[in-house]
C-alpha cells in the first residue's frame, strides 16, 4: 500500500513539474514574425514622432503607459498623438510585460500604431513596428528596427524563428510604405 501510493505521489509530482515548466513560457511574449508590407497593412496608422511626455494609468487589474507623441511627418492614416504600452507603476504597484518598449522624452521613431475599437493604440507587433531614428541625424538618416528578444514565429509555418534587426534609409523605408500603399494592399 506505502509502495502504491509513492507511486501515485511521484506521478503527481512529475506531472506537475512538467505542467509548470509549460506554464513558466506563459509570461513571455511569442510573436509571429511581421514583413514589412504585413506592418503597413495591419498598421490604422503609420507615422514619424518623438515622445514628448509618459504616465502611467491603471485600466482594472492592467497598468498602461501612455506615451504623448509629437508627429513630424504623417504615412498612413490619422495623425495619433498617444500610444499605450502594456507595464508602468501605478501607486507603488508596477507591472512589467515581455516584450513592451519603454521610451524617454526626446526618442525619435518611426511607429507603425494600430487603433482598437475601444479607442486605445498600441504599436503594431510590439517592438516590430517600431524604426528608431538616431539623434542629429542627417536629412535621410539610417532606421532601425531591432531584432525582437521574444519568441518569434514563422506566419506561414509556426515553426519558431530567430528574428533579425532591419535596417534602411528614411527614404527606402518611405519608399516602402508608399509602394504597399499604392499597390492596394492598404488604404
Amino acid at each position: 500500500m506505502v509502495r502504491a501510493f509513492n507511486i501515485s505521489v511521484m506521478r503527481i509530482l512529475s506531472r506537475s513539474a512538467w505542467l509548470l515548466a509549460g506554464l513558466g513560457g506563459l509570461w513571455a511574449a511569442t510573436l509571429v514574425q511581421l514583413s514589412l508590407t504585413a506592418m503597413v497593412t495591419q498598421s490604422t496608422s503609420i507615422e514619424r514622432a518623438k515622445v514628448v511626455s509618459s504616465w502611467a494609468a491603471a485600466s482594472g487589474p492592467v497598468i498602461y503607459t501612455h506615451y504623448k507623441l509629437q508627429i513630424t511627418e504623417q504615412f498612413k492614416g490619422p495623425a495619433i498623438t498617444e500610444i499605450e504600452v502594456f507595464g508602468g507603476a501605478v501607486n507603488g504597484r508596477v507591472q512589467t510585460y515581455a516584450g513592451a518598449p519603454q521610451f524617454n522624452a526626446g526618442d525619435d521613431y518611426v511607429f507603425f500604431l494600430y487603433s482598437n475599437k475601444a479607442g486605445l493604440t498600441y504599436i503594431t507587433g510590439l517592438t516590430q513596428g517600431l524604426f528608431q531614428i538616431p539623434a542629429n541625424s542627417g536629412s535621410d538618416p539610417t532606421v532601425t528596427r531591432s531584432a525582437s528578444r521574444e519568441r518569434m514565429l514563422d506566419p506561414v509555418t509556426g515553426n519558431q524563428i530567430k528574428d533579425s534587426t532591419l535596417t534602411m534609409t528614411l527614404s527606402a523605408l518611405r519608399s516602402q510604405i508608399a509602394s504597399t500603399l499604392g499597390s492596394g494592399a492598404a488604404q
